[in-house]
């Protein structure tokens, strides 16, 4: 689990699908429906040229950013592809500081589409953990095997590229201008802010016919010879210079061409932050989850003991990865009720009936926190349930049904180690506190018992 809306100046953001309501116009302008194109053919050439220049001297040293020189081997261009389609991906809706660890290890790991078209997904969600929003990863994978199926050549046109999983119309022309230097255009957040700010636009730039329009602007922009760099450069501008809320218009190579600038200099009332106008939020549902972590001790030849984790479906939020036994409930359910919840859960299943095959040691509620999805508020009620097993676990494995729930028994040292999502490793880190403060010798009692619920 993840999320990330955090330092908008340094966050690229790819969704633009949101729904928005109708905001009134900030300043007149030409209608945007009227206009077949925004800069003439003078404006055209100048803002190339002077992005270009100003990109050349002030662009970000990033891993995925390789010069390739005029005689180059297709091998090379091939691994950049697939460098730039990498990077691309995680910087979907997440910070490029925080992307860059992860792409060297990615890299590091599967330097080429062919080494990544053989890892599993358990593999590439462990590499991936953390950085949120786990569909990406899948395509990623997905997509490498359909091209190395199809021959193992990434293809070199934006149309051709659409037809992988998970490519769509930024990705697509975001490797095939960078890598394969086909003329097409990108637009992220970033581009749609620096275009509506040189045009003053003031239409929503959520609205699809919108978008449409921000495309065939970049489009007309985007340099036939640099087209890669040209890209770039819009996107560096938007994250560097002309952020959200605190525009370095003073230092920006193409202010001479900024309608927003030119309003807010000429009407005290303006601001170049005006553009593009705001957009309401869908306000996310709040969904409420009891999870349990159940440790299992052993029998007589097992002395150490084991957390249960459970697969998610392979459709849907955070989909195949792994999580501790965890039910939705009905609002501010009270703790009784999330206990009989989670007994149903783990007896049907997981077959884990804790007044027949094994006796509870341990049972208190840890304490609960909220994790924010992009769509969903999510409360998290923890609770630490220690079993000691009649049999052994092995037996209780043998015991589960196909049909059933995925799950596995991990060691501790070894779930320290796994590639857990953000809020999983939140929940288990809140266990090891609660043992290390309530259980200082980190031995549980051995003896059977049921402690009181206490709510943290």
């Amino acid at each position: 689990m993840s999320e990330k809306t955090l330092n908008k100046n340094k966050t690229r953001k790819r969704n633009i699908n949101s729904v928005t309501k109708k905001t009134p116009t900030l300043v007149k302008t030409e209608d945007i429906e009227d206009s077949p194109s925004f800069f003439s053919k003078d404006e055209t050439h100048k803002l190339r040229t002077v992005l270009l220049d100003w990109y050349d001297r002030n662009q970000r040293v990033l891993p995925w950013r390789t010069t390739l020189n005029d005689e180059h081997e297709e091998e090379e261009v091939e691994k950049r592809a697939y460098g730039v389609w990498v990077s691309e991906v995680m910087l979907q809706q997440t910070r490029v500081q925080t992307v860059i660890a992860y792409f060297n290890r990615w890299m590091l790991k599967w330097p080429t589409i062919h080494h990544l078209a053989k890892a599993s997904l358990e593999e590439v969600n462990e590499i991936w953990a953390g950085l949120g929003y786990y569909r990406r990863a899948r395509f990623l994978l997905e997509g490498a095997k359909q091209i190395v199926a199809e021959g193992g050549s990434i293809p070199k046109t934006a149309s051709t590229l659409r037809k992988i999983p998970g490519i769509g119309d930024y990705t697509s022309g975001a490797i095939a201008s960078i890598a394969f230097k086909e003329a097409v255009p990108v637009v992220d957040g970033n581009v749609i802010r620096v275009i509506a700010r040189l045009r003053a636009i003031s239409e929503n730039p959520k609205d699809s016919v919108i978008i449409k329009r921000f495309w065939e602007i970049a489009a007309q922009l985007v340099d036939p010879l640099r087209p890669g760099d040209f890209n770039q450069a819009l996107m560096e501008l938007g994250a560097t210079v002309c952020t959200p809320l605190n525009p370095s218009c003073s230092s920006c190579p193409a202010s001479e061409f900024c309608h927003a600038l030119s309003i807010a200099k000429d009407n005290s009332t303006a601001a170049v932050t005006d553009y593009p106008i705001k957009v309401v939020k869908v306000k996310p549902r709040s969904d409420f989850c009891a999870v349990c972590v159940v440790e299992l001790l052993g029998g007589e030849n097992q002395s150490s003991s084991r957390f249960v984790l459970v697969k998610r479906p392979d459709e849907g939020l955070l989909a195949g990865l792994w999580e501790f036994p965890s039910v939705l409930v009905d609002g501010e359910t009270a703790p009784l009720a999330r206990r009989k919840a989670t007994d149903c859960f783990l007896k049907k299943s997981l077959k884990i009936d804790i007044r027949k095959t094994c006796d509870v040691v341990l049972r208190e509620d840890v304490g609960e926190f909220v994790h924010i999805f992009s769509h969903i508020r999510l409360k998290l009620y923890v609770e630490l349930l220690v079993l000691q097993l009649k049999g052994t676990v092995g037996d209780l494995l043998k015991s589960k049904d196909d049909e059933t729930t995925t799950w596995k028994c991990v060691e501790s040292n070894a779930l320290s180690n796994m590639g857990l999502t953000t809020s999983v490793r939140k929940v288990y880190d809140m266990v090891k506190k609660f043992k290390q403060k309530r259980l200082p010798s980190n031995l549980v009692p051995t003896k059977k018992r049921t402690r009181t619920t206490k709510k943290n």
